[in-house]
């Protein structure tokens, strides 16, 4: 496995155990529709939390957060609306990106920014 899809397993195993240490049930991890994945899905006090993660070694050259583009909310809100109704979901839904700074080997800084954006298709 190449070293940033091992950073962005490593950022994900971050994130997920951050949720919950706050109390998220975790229903999925890597959910997958047609090439278009959800890194994290959760329950969060009764509403759906569709989590993007975004890891970087550091963030010298942009901040992780600008990594969720245009085509990346289009395509979240695509898989998200597949995921709604293939389990037959009838929850609020919220959509959050956490961003992980560092390395599996060194300290790391945890971001999570809530309502991040709004799904559109």
């Amino acid at each position: 496995m190449a070293y940033h899809n091992e950073l962005g397993k490593w950022g994900e195993d971050v994130a997920v155990s951050y949720l919950q240490q706050l109390g998220y049930v975790i229903l999925h991890r890597d959910w997958d529709y047609h090439h278009r994945d959800l890194d994290i899905v959760a329950i969060d006090n009764g509403t759906l939390v569709i989590v993007e993660v975004k890891t970087r070694k550091n963030e010298q050259f942009a901040d992780a957060d600008e990594a969720v583009t245009v085509q990346k909310v289009r395509s979240l809100s695509i898989a998200a609306n597949a995921y709604v109704k293939r389990y037959n979901i009838n929850l609020d839904i919220r959509f959050d990106i956490i961003t992980v700074v560092g390395q599996p080997t060194g300290t790391n800084e945890v971001r999570h920014v809530k309502d991040a954006f709004l799904p559109f298709i």
